[in-house]
């Protein structure tokens, strides 16, 4: 068998060892999934072109998810709209902040989909046993029939006391 040459062998190398092609360095692990698939969501995040897809905004969905379950208890919890529509104040609305995860999942290469599709599953059978289905959502939405959680009942926002 006949020997590579030392210039084939250090570009061979330099090949192998390329530096990645992301400005943003790698991001932490997303609490509740592995090391591959927070490295594909945060692929995903980079490269959409949704204005309300940026970095970071799966892990601040799943969060903001997690935490209007969170409280403990049978009390029955209300999903209310928020005021303001940008893009980082938008997650507090908890019906916006599935919508996220539903997109991200629908992006996801199929191994990472899983994963991520298993961890909402079962935060979507937790928001089921704790929200109220709405019986009189069809007369008043005609958008999205399709979407299961804004089929619930929605709760108002407290004002403060100085507010009309």
């Amino acid at each position: 068998m006949p020997r590579r040459r030392p210039g084939a062998l250090r570009a061979s190398r330099q090949l192998r060892h390329r530096p990645r092609g992301w400005d943003t360095p790698a991001p932490d692990r997303i609490h509740g999934l592995s090391a591959r698939t927070s490295l594909a969501i945060h692929r995903y995040e980079a490269l959409s072109g949704d204005y309300y897809v940026f970095p970071g905004v799966t892990d601040r969905a799943l969060r903001r998810y997690r935490a209007f379950l969170s409280p403990p208890g049978r009390r029955p919890r209300y999903p209310y709209l928020d005021d303001c529509s940008c893009r980082g104040c938008s997650l507090l609305d908890v019906r916006h902040a599935r919508d996220t995860l539903d997109t991200a999942v629908r992006n996801l290469p199929p191994r990472a989909r899983a994963e991520l599709g298993r961890l909402v599953a079962s935060l979507d059978a937790d928001y089921l046993a704790r929200t109220l289905p709405d019986p009189f959502v069809d007369a008043r939405r005609k958008w999205r029939p399709r979407v299961w959680w804004y089929r619930r009942i929605e709760g108002c926002r407290h004002t403060q006391s100085g507010d009309t």
